[in-house]
């Protein structure tokens, strides 16, 4: 249920960035490395990885200029940190 919930965020956050058509290339770069990262997180399941602090790093990013992206990577955070991520 909880992986169910990470792709669910993961998609509510593409479609809300690509909603904002002004979307540069490295947000959309850190889009696809959140992806990977997320990957890569479920599948080692370790806590406190450097993935994380990478997701930390971009919904500080995302504050200032994508409010409602930066919610859903909190989301992501919580939901991640819920599984012993």
């Amino acid at each position: 249920m909880s992986q169910e919930s990470i792709r669910q965020l993961l998609e509510n956050l593409e479609t809300e960035l690509n909603r904002n058509e002004s979307m540069d290339d490295e947000t959309r770069a850190l889009l696809t490395r959140l992806d990977n990262n997320i990957d890569q997180m479920l599948e080692d399941s370790e806590p406190n990885s450097p993935e994380m602090e990478q997701l930390i790093d971009m919904e500080a990013r995302f504050a200032a200029n994508h409010p409602v992206a930066e919610r859903i990577v909190r989301e992501l955070i919580a939901t991640l940190s819920r599984i012993g991520i």
